[in-house]
Order: C-alpha cells, then structure tokens, then sequence
C-alpha cells in the first residue's frame, strides 16, 4: 500500500511538472524578425544576426523570449507581403519589419514600397500583432566591403537599438479608464 501510495505520488509530481513546464514554455513570447539578406545575416551568419542577438539582449533583461528570423536573401517587400502569414506564425505578439533597399535595387518603386509595408502592418494588425517598422539610414561603416550588407558591429548596433523598442511592445496594453494618482480625488 505504501509503496502504491508513493508510486501514485510521484506520478502525479511528474504531472504536475510536466504541466508546469508546458505552462511556461507556452508563456514565452515570440517576436518574428522579417526581412531579406541584412535580417537573415548574410556575411556574418544568422547567429551574429540582430534577431539572435536581440534575443540574447532581451533574455538578458529577464524576458523569456524566442526571437524568430525569417529574413530572405534578396527578398523585397512584395515577397515579404507574399510570405507573411506563412512567416509569422499564431501566437506570435510581435514582428519587427526590416523591409531593407531590395525594392530600389531591383527595380521597384518607393511607394511600391510603402504600399507593400503598410499592406503588412494592416495583416498583422488583423491578426492582433503589433509590429516595429525598422528601417534607418545605416552610417558607411556599418556595411560590409559590398556596400549592401551590414557587419557583426552594425548587427549588434541594430540589436541594442531594437531592445528598447521590443520592450516596449511586449509591455501588456494599459487598462482603459483613467488612472488616479495618489493626490487625485474621485
């Protein structure tokens, strides 16, 4: 009997772990950087990528996170639109967009451009994901010997500048009403 009693104990510990840990993992965040060759790390590879070290920054920070990178070597924003909802998969909470100069350099048009971007925040705002439009004008220094592509440097400059901004967008939306401050009456 006692050995029944502890046999069941210990199976319903190992439940109840198991459950703990399907728990956590299923509160990790999911942040989905989509772009072209710059994203997915082209000359440094994808570890030295922003979206790999923008997860390592975030983890840092206390954040349980999984930062996806589904950047594509000389994707444009009309491939990126084609791609998004396969790309971002459900339960993702945020995508950061690096449409990247592909557009330009393939022949394509600025407001092309800006239509396929603002054509992807709507999707994902449908969805009920928030996005970071990432799209800055790089210094020389950050690229590469081709002038394209940026370098490990330029990738962990990107990442510490996304950190604050990702941190940002994952804090839960403030409650509606107003808030009363300790010197405000009702």
């Amino acid at each position: 009997m006692n050995r029944a009693r502890t046999t069941l104990k210990a199976l319903l510990s190992a439940l109840a772990l198991t459950g703990a840990a399907g728990s956590a993992q299923a509160a990790a965040l999911t942040v989905v950087a989509v772009g072209a060759s710059n994203t997915s790390g082209w000359g440094v590879g994808e570890a030295a990528a922003y979206p790999a070290r923008l997860e390592a920054l975030l983890r840092e920070r206390g954040l349980d996170v999984q930062v996806v990178n589904a950047g594509r070597p000389f994707d444009t924003t009309s491939g990126m639109l084609g791609r998004l909802d396969a790309a971002v998969p459900e339960g993702t909470q945020l995508v950061v967009l690096q449409p990247g100069a592909n557009d330009l350099r393939f022949f394509g048009t600025r407001e092309r451009r800006s239509a396929n971007i603002e054509a992807m925040l709507a999707r994902l705002a449908e969805r009920g994901i928030r996005a970071i439009v990432y799209d800055p004008a790089f210094p020389r220094e950050s690229y590469q010997w081709d002038g394209i592509h940026i370098t490990r440097e330029g990738h962990a400059r990107i990442a510490e500048d996304l950190a604050p901004q990702v941190l940002e967008a994952l804090k839960p939306p403030a409650k509606a009403g107003r808030r009363l401050g300790p010197s405000a009456r009702p």
